[in-house]
């Protein structure tokens, strides 16, 4: 799976927790995503638990530990598919 189809599963799933002052075309590859994107950590949890179910892969506390942007996430998820 390219890091481009990633992308684009992955910008539903943080839409669905962005606050309303975030619109959904801020969200970039470099994007923070509890800084620029103002994702509280709650709702981090939630999209890594979407992201989880979506991708069929399971983030690890280190994993969590190395995720702050949207390009952090695909990396996780790219790493986490070619091992399954």
């Amino acid at each position: 799976m390219t890091s481009e189809e990633i992308f684009d599963q992955l910008v539903p799933i943080i839409t669905l927790y962005l606050p309303d002052d975030v619109s959904p075309d801020e969200i970039q590859l470099k994007s923070d995503l509890t800084g620029e994107l103002n994702i509280n950590s709650a709702h981090l949890v939630d999209i890594v638990l979407d992201v989880e179910d979506t991708f069929s892969i399971v983030f690890a506390n280190e994993d969590m530990e190395q995720l702050h942007t949207v390009q952090d996430a695909i990396t996780i998820i790219q790493k986490k598919i070619t091992t399954k």
